[in-house]
């Protein structure tokens, strides 16, 4: 198993990364607790494949409004606003492809180290620290958080 990290209240597990794939594509578990969000964001460069595999996940991917469950799946284009929570009643669990790789750097740069407890650490998340790392990548915010 990867390595894993808090970002926006889910556990996100680095299976692949770049340096595993040679920059091709990551590979990355994100587990949500019910009501988790992730607020509306675009990836300027590379695109993102979500397929659902516990729970429900409901995705608001440009102007459209898709729920996805248990083996359900969704493309997000390069550039595509995008925003994402789970919706069901209980865990949600996604496996996010992110091709070409760059996901797994924004998880591991920006996000909080696990420490195992089963739920987010205490400390503070560093939004400073986030948005750097996001613009480095291409990443960007287009709306506040539960503005989906």
């Amino acid at each position: 198993m990867g390595a894993s990290y808090w970002l926006f209240g889910g556990r996100l597990i680095v299976l692949a990364s770049h340096a595993d794939t040679a920059g091709r594509y990551d590979l990355v578990e994100n587990v949500l607790s019910l009501g988790a969000q992730i607020p509306p964001h675009r990836h300027t460069r590379y695109s993102e494949q979500l397929y659902v595999v516990e729970g429900e996940l409901t995705v608001w991917d440009g102007e459209r409004n898709i729920v996805l469950r248990c083996g359900e799946s969704v493309f997000i284009p390069v550039g595509t606003p995008h925003s994402l929570a789970a919706t069901g009643d209980g865990e949600t669990r996604v496996l996010v492809v992110a091709s070409p790789s760059g996901f797994a750097r924004l998880v591991t740069g920006a996000g909080t180290p696990d420490e195992g407890q089963g739920r987010p650490p205490a400390a503070s998340f560093d939004t400073d620290r986030f948005l750097r790392i996001a613009a480095e990548l291409g990443d960007e915010l287009v709306g506040p958080p539960n503005s989906g």
